[in-house]
């Protein structure tokens, strides 16, 4: 209470004072700075305030006089053919100035009878802003110049050299600044992210901040912020330009040709990483340091910095996502996929205000697409299976171009099958799945390895020979297999697929037997009689049967060393088969014709092959080589 006594007391004497001596303005003007210098709690401000509230309402000379000194002092500046901020008494001064005429203003207009006095006090407020709008201009750019000096990326790939430590984490140059307003924010380094620039000297944001303030308070935030932003935003784009990302329309992107686009797209990803990880965060470091305390200012000039850079960002994204669905995209889309995901984060934590939500919506909206158009390419790698023609067979029964082609693709897709299984949890189209326990994109690929398989039968009917038709399935599904085993689809598909195709393999290896092979050991394991055998309603003798062998094998062996099994082992797993069968028949043959009466003591004019020669032969199949038929003789 008796320090408000006090107060009233030096109020009441500095307004005495003011109006004996209101016809000298320097006079009046030396007093209020002795009284702010006698005691700190009464600024210059408060007192003009005080004085204009209270003893100028009562006497229109000094209210004539407080706005002729402002006038008298602010002109002299506003009038400057120099920038203030190039002296910092000059600056210092005029924000004195200018701290006195809002105090003034905001004094008058409490007032109902100073309305002339108040519009005159406006006029001149709106002509300060102009200049400090001006000086906050000339401040920005003249720091960007500085900064330019310093600022470089390491070969064009978007990344900030090393010796670039002013770019850095580094507030140790505030100390050499007498600032008061120690309380605003100083950001502290990202946490994932090792680099964080400094866009303008710390000397110049503080300058910028207490002209920002003024602004504010006077009115003038949106035009102060208009002034902020247009400057960095140029930035922005300037950054992106240096990081390869230019401005392509939708039109011109799907224009493109795929290899030209894909060059496109590993600029986006770095460019994207840049700015969501280093830029972004930095401006608003740099906006929450200018604007820190001015309300929704710092995160409306935040928003009107990024947006464009942010919508260019995006429109590259999204343009791609409504692209082609070409299989071939698959893998490029994915990148853009993933690194959307792992850059969700960093658009909620820099786009985290009222203002951004729309550019943290659409971020949203553009990764889902991309997922979109992820399964909108498998949808169109079905309908490359389902549409591969079965025109002429492949040479000797071998691997299919679409197999290799489906198994190499899907194997290289699954290195990815973190996000296809992110991408395909949100699909509801997939094909449904008899076991509940499989995921969509388990679901999926077992539905295209049923695609493929359904088109490898369709392939194998083309074939005139059914052992060759066969061979080919054989080939095939073994390859399938292999690829499933040796990747990420054999976690997805499970043992229980691998063995039901492994078991499909054996079918076939007991189907191409049967077709090729059976009829020959009929000929060998015909009616044991020495002399004759009853084979297809025919009886046959010894000799005609020893004859029809060397006939059957020749040809068989001669077609079947031609066609290929590709796989070592299953190669090795047919012919031991064949062997365990085939030669066991062909010696007890060759003991019974030995002994037959009829062929007697001429045996060896008869047998073309002898068991070595048989299993020679059997060992050479399958090699896809003109084979021969040649015996010992």
């Amino acid at each position: 209470m008796a320090a408000e006594n006090g107060e009233e007391k030096l109020i009441a004497v500095a307004r005495h004072i003011a109006k004996t001596l209101g016809h000298n303005e320097s006079m009046a003007d030396d007093i209020l700075q002795i009284f702010s210098k006698f005691d700190g709690r009464f600024s210059r401000e408060k007192l003009a305030d005080k004085l204009t509230t209270a003893g100028q309402e009562e006497d229109p000379r000094a209210l004539d006089h407080t706005i002729k000194s402002l006038e008298r002092q602010i002109s002299q500046y506003v009038a400057a053919d120099h920038p203030i901020w190039s002296d910092s008494a000059d600056s210092s001064a005029f924000l004195d100035c200018v701290d006195e005429l809002i105090s003034t203003v905001r004094g008058l207009s409490a007032s109902s009878s100073a309305g002339a006095y108040l519009a005159r006090a406006e006029d001149l407020l709106q002509q300060t802003m102009f200049r400090l709008e001006e000086e906050f201009r000339l401040l920005i750019e003249r720091g960007g110049e500085s900064f330019e000096t310093t600022r470089s990326y390491n070969n064009g790939n978007g990344e900030l050299t090393e010796d670039n430590s002013n770019l850095l984490f580094d507030d140790s140059d505030e100390d050499d600044h007498d600032y008061s307003d120690s309380e605003i924010p100083v950001a502290q380094r990202l946490s994932n992210y090792d680099v964080i620039i400094d866009a303008l000297p710390s000397g110049i944001i503080n300058d910028l901040h207490e002209i920002a303030k003024r602004m504010v308070v006077s009115g003038s935030g949106k035009e102060c912020s208009h002034v902020y932003s247009s400057f960095r935003r140029e930035f922005l784009e300037e950054s992106l330009s240096r990081l390869g990302l230019g401005k392509l329309s939708n039109e011109e992107v799907q224009k493109m040709q795929w290899q030209e686009l894909e060059d496109e797209i590993d600029k986006w990803i770095k460019a994207a990483n840049v700015s969501l990880r280093i830029l972004f965060p930095s401006e608003r470091r740099l906006c929450d340091r200018v604007f820190y305390g001015l309300g929704s200012v710092s995160d409306l000039s935040f928003m009107e910095v990024c947006r464009g850079a942010v919508v260019q960002i995006l429109n590259f994204a999204d343009a791609i996502a409504i692209g082609s669905r070409s299989p071939e995209r698959l893998f490029k889309v994915l990148d853009l996929f993933e690194t959307m995901r792992d850059l969700m984060p960093e658009f909620e934590f820099n786009f985290s205000d009222q203002y951004c939500l729309v550019l943290r919506n659409d971020a949203l909206g553009i990764w889902k697409r991309l997922g979109e158009a992820i399964r909108g390419i498998f949808m169109e790698l079905e309908n490359l299976i389902r549409r591969d023609p079965a025109k002429a067979p492949v040479p000797r029964g071998g691997l299919h171009p679409i197999t290799r082609y489906v198994m190499n693709y899907l194997r290289a897709a699954c290195r990815s099958r973190e996000s296809l299984e992110l991408v395909f949890e949100e699909s509801v189209n997939v094909v449904p799945s008899k076991d509940s326990t499989l995921s969509s994109l388990s679901v999926q690929m077992a539905w295209i390895m049923e695609l493929l398989e359904s088109n490898l039968e369709v392939k194998a009917k083309i074939y005139g020979d059914a052992a060759l038709c066969s061979v080919f399935l054989m080939n095939n599904e073994r390859y399938i297999v292999q690829k499933v085993k040796d990747s990420e689809l054999g976690l997805l598909l499970g043992d229980d697929w691998i063995r039901k195709h492994t078991a499909k393999i054996k079918q076939y290896l007991s189907s191409y037997q049967r077709s090729s092979w059976n009829k020959l050991l009929g000929v060998l394991r015909a009616d044991s009689s020495p002399v004759a055998a009853n084979v297809g309603g025919k009886s046959m003798s010894m000799k005609d049967r020893i004859k029809a062998f060397n006939s059957q094998f020749g040809e068989i062996y001669k077609s079947h060393s031609q066609w290929i099994i590709f796989d070592e082992q299953l190669r090795n797993e047919l012919r031991n088969s064949l062997y365990n069968v085939v030669m066991p028949a062909y010696r007890n043959f060759i003991a019974r014709f030995q002994n037959a009466p009829d062929v007697g003591r001429h045996a060896d004019r008869y047998i073309k092959y002898t068991l070595e020669d048989i299993g020679t032969q059997i060992n050479e199949l399958f090699e896809g080589v003109n084979g021969s038929a040649g015996g010992r003789k």
